[in-house]
C-alpha cells in the first residue's frame, strides 16, 4: 500500500491509497466519506480481479462537487446522494448512461458509550446530553437526513443549542468517537460489520423518518478513456462488491 499525498485543496478530509503495481492502469476516485470502509475492502479484491489501481480520495459530496466544477482530476465519483451525480451529469460532466445507484444509506443514531443509545432512539427526545453531532445537512445527505429525523421528531428547535457539526460524516463520527459529543447520527456502515455494531451503541433510524439516501455512481468526463474507470463502475455492480456493500449495512 502506497500513501500518496493529495494535492486537492483542504475542503475536506483526505485519505490517498493507490493499490497494485506500478504496472496497472489506474483510476481517481472521489468517494463520499461514509463509503471509506467498503470500498477499501472493495480495492483489494479489484486490483487481484483487474490489475487495475483505485486512488482514492474521501470527502463530503457537496465539496467534491465544488472540486469537480474546479477541474479536480477525478474519473469516478461516488456519491452520498442520487442528485449531486444527477447535476453533475444535466451539466454535461459526465460520460453519458454511466450512472447508477451503488447502494442505499442508513442513517444511524450512535454512541460510543455501550448501553447509551436505546433500540428506539429514545435518548434522544429525553435531551439529556449536551451535545449531539451530525454531518454538515449542506454539503451531506447523512447530515440532511439527520436534520429531517430531528423534524420529524419536533426536536429541531429543542437541540439546536447542542448541534456540533462536521464537515462530513467522518467528522461527524470523530466527534462522537473521541467523546467531543455523547451522541451523534452517523451513517450505519461506520460502525457496523457484518450484521452486527462493532463498538459503542445504536439506534438504527427507520428508513421511513428520512428521504431515502440512494448513493450514486458516475464515470466523469476524466475518465471517459480510462479503461480503470469502466473497470470499476463494472466491479462494483457485480456480486463481490456487492457482498462487501451489504456486508456493512447497505442495501442494493
Amino acid at each position: 500500500m502506497i500513501i500518496r499525498a493529495s494535492r486537492i485543496a483542504p475542503a475536506c478530509l483526505f485519505t490517498v491509497f493507490a493499490f497494485g503495481s506500478a504496472q496497472a492502469d489506474e483510476v481517481q476516485v472521489a468517494v463520499a466519506a461514509n463509503f471509506t470502509a467498503p470500498i477499501l475492502a472493495i480495492a483489494a479484491d479489484f486490483e487481484k480481479d483487474t490489475g487495475h489501481k483505485l486512488v482514492t480520495s474521501f470527502g463530503a459530496t457537496g465539496q467534491f462537487y465544488t472540486q469537480i466544477k474546479n477541474g479536480a482530476p477525478f474519473e469516478v465519483f461516488l456519491s452520498a446522494d442520487d442528485t449531486t451525480p444527477k447535476k453533475l451529469e444535466t451539466e454535461g460532466d459526465t460520460v453519458k448512461g454511466s450512472r447508477f445507484t451503488y447502494a442505499i444509506g442508513t442513517l444511524a443514531l450512535w454512541s460510543a458509550k455501550d448501553g447509551y443509545v436505546d433500540a428506539t432512539g429514545k435518548v434522544l427526545s429525553d435531551n439529556q446530553y449536551q451535545h449531539l453531532s451530525i454531518a454538515n445537512p449542506k454539503a451531506a445527505p447523512y447530515g440532511l437526513a439527520a436534520t429531517q429525523v430531528l423534524a420529524k421528531q419536533s426536536l429541531t428547535d429543542k437541540v439546536k443549542g447542542k448541534i456540533v457539526e462536521g464537515q462530513n460524516i467522518t467528522q461527524a463520527y470523530q466527534f462522537v468517537s473521541t467523546g467531543n459529543a455523547e451522541l451523534g447520527f452517523v451513517a450505519l456502515s461506520q460502525i457496523y460489520k457484518d450484521g452486527k455494531v462493532t463498538s459503542g451503541s445504536a439506534w438504527i433510524v427507520p428508513a421511513d423518518m428520512h428521504d431515502p439516501i440512494k448513493q450514486d455512481a458516475v464515470i466523469l468526463n476524466k475518465g471517459k478513456d480510462n479503461p480503470a474507470a469502466k473497470a470499476l463502475v463494472d466491479y462494483l455492480k457485480g456480486p463481490k462488491a456487492a457482498a462487501v456493500i451489504k456486508s456493512y449495512g447497505y442495501q442494493l
